[in-house]
């Protein structure tokens, strides 16, 4: 590629915290038509440095050049009269206004709330992000969400494109979709920012790849003459991390869903149809499927959060289709809900203090009264075991990346002693080092007898850590099939709701050393 000037410049580029320096003296320069990665772990500076440009932070030190002059960008609505859009990983959107309304907002001269509509519609069926204009954001799962704010960025019609962990819960065939997308906005001469921790996707995508690690630039890189393990050692400092499946022998059934029937409790939701599930003690079962089919329904039936007909849902034998969320809990049932923050963690509390949503009954608490040593060791114990990256204990839950705030919250739930786990989303926006380390803290549940339960939008993890692997569509579960029996063809097909014929399409090749190399 022919270079022009660049479009953005930063030179020694420093921001400082009181607890940590985020960036430290980073250089780095996107040109016209450049789809440009920004790559390190969880917590290694990459979106204080992306806020930095789109305006959310002031940086510290350093200079920032914008078609080779130099600018001061003090707010967002500066970035977007630039041309800077960005889609956040954690997303900021008002739950209360539908989409056209968010969108709205984000316009500095939005059309009338009809033409906005049209124009909200042709361009998620174009890009192939399909969205409702009038649904509200509520409604909406973390998959649907994200197009939400993609969609709104495209409208803006940008000079550059800052992207933040985009394809993390879209499927396979949203995410070659989605970079047909930014390869024709690179073409028309669109400067991108791409953040991932996907090595695979940037090695596809992206011209080159600039590394920060501990605040500071690791390097810079054309990742197409790179691999995977390169791009992960220059990103980690180390070997890239690996974790084990070995096939094992399947207990007696802990969850059991039988003919659950459940209605949406929302116009937009997805109604639950006749779904028929167990799950082994000592195995991972993988629930595959579109954002938007029936998950939250799904989940939120199983957790406790709704309840159905007592004889739907079966806990280590136990009729729990009746039973509430804790009395669930106190039949061993551990979940990690895809919302880190707002259901997963308290963002206003202690990382000690969040251990308390879940493990009150698990010697936190004595006659009601908190037990804060205990809190203490046993928020030290996650932070310890899994390598989350803070302040300490006391550190507030909104300090933590959201690669560490997973951590911890996998952690808790782990170390809670579960004999049946829920988990949604275990490793979106995840770096490849933490992303190793909660696929092996589940497959270590499994071997220790734990009926797990996955529910994901990412395959290749679902391909990588499942026994038995499943699809919902449109509310309704495909047959549970053995994960080393099927294909990706096979899912593919059952994720559009063709699952009549039940026999399974025979692997062409296996997915575990496909996933694992």
């Amino acid at each position: 590629m022919q270079k022009l000037p660049p479009r953005l410049e930063l030179i020694n580029v420093g921001k400082r915290y009181p607890a940590v320096v985020a960036n430290d003296g980073i250089d780095l320069r996107v040109y016209p038509g450049e789809i440009h990665a920004v790559l390190g772990e969880n917590g290694a500076g990459k979106s204080t440095l992306m806020k930095i440009i789109y305006g959310v932070v002031a940086a510290d030190t350093g200079e920032m050049l914008w078609d080779n002059r130099q600018v001061t960008i003090d707010s967002p609505a500066q970035a977007r009269a630039l041309g800077i859009g960005m889609v956040f990983q954690h997303f900021s959107l008002f739950e209360t206004l539908t989409v056209a309304e968010n969108i709205s907002l984000a316009l500095d001269q939005p059309p009338p709330t009809a033409e906005l509509a049209r124009q909200i519609t042709e361009v998620s069926v174009e890009y192939g992000l399909p969205v409702e204009p009038h649904r509200p954001v509520h409604t909406m799962s973390v998959g649907e969400r994200q197009r939400v704010e993609i969609v709104r960025c495209l409208l803006q019609k940008p000079r550059l494109l800052i992207m933040d962990e985009p394809t993390s819960v879209l499927t396979p065939q949203a995410v070659q979709k989605l970079f047909e997308t930014l390869r024709r906005l690179a073409a028309e001469g669109c400067s991108i920012v791409y953040i991932s921790h996907k090595l695979d996707e940037i090695r596809q995508l992206c011209h080159t790849a600039t590394v920060l690690r501990n605040g500071r630039l690791a390097g810079t890189v054309d990742p197409r003459r790179e691999t995977r393990e390169s791009l992960a050692k220059l990103m980690i400092g180390r070997e890239l991390p690996r974790f084990h499946w070995e096939p094992r022998t399947a207990g007696e059934t802990r969850l059991s869903v039988k003919q659950l029937q459940l209605p949406s409790s929302d116009p937009f939701g997805t109604a639950l149809e006749d779904i028929e599930l167990a799950v082994r003690s000592g195995e991972i079962v993988g629930i595959a499927g579109i954002s938007g089919n029936g998950q939250q329904e799904l989940l939120s039936a199983l957790s406790g959060e709704r309840t159905t007909a007592a004889d739907s849902v079966f806990l280590c034998g136990t009729a729990a289709g009746k039973l509430n969320a804790a009395q669930r809990r106190r039949l061993g049932l551990r979940y990690v809900p895809e919302e880190r923050l707002g259901r997963g963690a308290v963002p206003s509390l202690s990382l000690s203090l969040n251990t308390l949503l879940t493990g009150s009954e698990q010697g936190l608490t004595e006659k009601g009264l908190i037990r804060y040593p205990a809190l203490r060791r046993f928020a030290r114990r996650i932070i310890d075991r899994f390598k989350v990256k803070c302040g300490g204990e006391q550190a507030i839950a909104s300090s933590l990346s959201g690669g560490n705030l997973q951590k911890f919250i996998v952690g808790r739930e782990t170390l809670l002693s579960p004999t049946v786990m829920l988990v949604a989303q275990p490793t979106w926006g995840v770096d490849i080092g933490a992303a190793a380390l909660i696929r092996q803290a589940l497959l270590d549940l499994r071997d220790e007898g734990v009926a797990v339960l996955v529910v994901s939008e990412d395959l290749e993890e679902l391909l990588t850590l499942s026994d038995r692997i499943a699809v919902l569509a449109d509310g309704r579960l495909s047959p549970t099939v053995p994960t080393r029996e099927t294909s990706i063809e096979q899912i593919g097909l059952w994720m559009s709701g063709a699952f009549g014929d039940q026999t399974a399409i025979p692997a062409t090749e296996d997915p575990v050393e496909i996933f694992h190399a």
